[in-house]
């Protein structure tokens, strides 16, 4: 018997990422332009960072509340008046260890050994293999794709339902996709999620990424105070703190002291002076986010001029998020060749394999960069497409 035969089998089928091993591959080469990763290439704002910066030289690096302090769960409830037009309680809010930790917390909360979690595919794949972790089965149920872009069949998530359905994971505006929820998709769901006695987790990190409007919209939108929905956010993409690993829950007050626990018996709280940064990020950040969607827009619109006049890349215009999810026509494996455009065009973009079964053909490219950089990349992406 080896230490391995002696490890748990849920930790031992924890897969590596797909995207790590094409960034292990090619992190090194010179000149290669990073489209792998869900981030931007700017730093933390300064107005960010000082915040942070002074409260660590202030001596702000003791414990602290393990569901976060009360200044930075009061800005979390100001957050969601200006950008949601709902007034919540700061009892409301629980502040994490990164997107991540939310979402782990999430699934530990609502489903374990035995249990399943449905969620739409193609996703991250982060939300499966956690699931995986804690034991509970996820259920990927396949967004459509067509020329007029992606949408969720409702009646599909119903179809998936079993007895071990505790919860359904929505991840609106996508990662890979972009594809966002309407309004009445959003009702759809959270009437079958109510008829079921199901819970939702709602993954709603890049609500603001959004080329549609002021925000996406939102379960906030249309559920009512009393539904079972477990709202996970981050403060990577909004606020350029990727390496911060901060996030939040937003849960109804009743679970204010079992998410507490959570956190004490997993990280014990997030250090102090990191969230007195995070408090500047959003009570200060919101010019700063308009600019980075906008830059965010402009770079979606030139990577798609660039790819669609090759006649060979195939996609749907990204509804929201930073991402484009594509194909291209001759290619079915796109985990071989984006170790191929690595090496021959050096740019690195995510392979679609890691993104769940069935999407093999496709790749993720993120477009949250300096627009020369973006137009580079597509341009050398689409000289790659013309040798194979």
């Amino acid at each position: 018997m080896t230490l391995l035969d002696t490890l748990r089998a849920e930790a031992l089928a924890a897969p590596e990422s797909g995207i790590v091993a094409v960034m292990n591959h090619g992190r090194a080469r010179e000149g290669l332009i990073p489209l792998w990763a869900g981030e931007g290439d700017l730093p933390t704002p300064a107005f960010i960072a000082d915040a942070a910066s002074q409260a660590l030289a202030g001596g702000e690096t003791f414990y602290t509340w393990q569901k976060g302090i009360a200044e930075l769960r009061q800005a979390l409830a100001s957050y969601y008046r200006r950008h949601f037009g709902r007034v919540f309680d700061q009892e409301e809010f629980i502040v994490t260890g990164s997107g991540m930790h939310a979402i782990q917390l999430a699934i530990d909360a609502v489903a374990g050994k035995g249990d399943e979690i449905i969620h739409l595919s193609p996703a991250w794949p982060n939300l499966a293999a956690a699931a995986g972790v804690a034991g509970a089965r996820p259920v990927a149920v396949p967004l459509d794709y067509s020329d007029n872009g992606w949408s969720c069949d409702v009646g599909r998530i119903e179809a998936a339902i079993t007895p071990a359905t505790r919860a359904i994971f929505i991840n609106s505006p996508s990662n890979p996709t972009g594809w966002t929820a309407d309004h009445d998709t959003l009702r759809a769901i959270l009437q079958l999620a109510r008829d079921k006695g199901l819970w939702i987790i709602a993954d709603e990190i890049y609500a603001l990424f959004y080329y549609g409007g002021a925000r996406a919209p939102s379960f906030l939108d249309v559920a009512a105070e009393d539904d079972r929905i477990l709202y996970v956010n981050s403060f990577s993409k909004n606020w350029a703190m990727t390496g911060w690993r901060i996030g939040w829950l937003k849960v109804h007050p009743s679970l204010q002291q079992v998410f507490e626990n959570l956190i004490q018996y997993s990280t014990s709280g997030v250090a102090q002076f990191m969230q007195r940064g995070a408090i500047a990020a959003l009570d200060e950040g919101d010019a700063f986010i308009a600019e980075q969607v906008e830059r965010a827009r402009q770079a979606r619109d030139l990577v798609c001029n660039i790819l669609s006049r090759t006649g060979r890349a195939r996609f749907a215009v990204p509804q929201g998020a930073f991402y484009l999810f594509f194909t291209i026509d001759g290619i079915a494996d796109s985990r071989q060749a984006a170790f191929d455009i690595v090496d021959h065009a050096n740019v690195g973009l995510a392979p679609g394999t890691a993104f769940g079964e069935g999407w093999n053909p496709f790749f993720r490219l993120c477009f949250h960069r300096r627009l020369d950089q973006v137009e580079e990349a597509a341009q050398r992406l689409a000289r790659w497409i013309e040798t194979v």
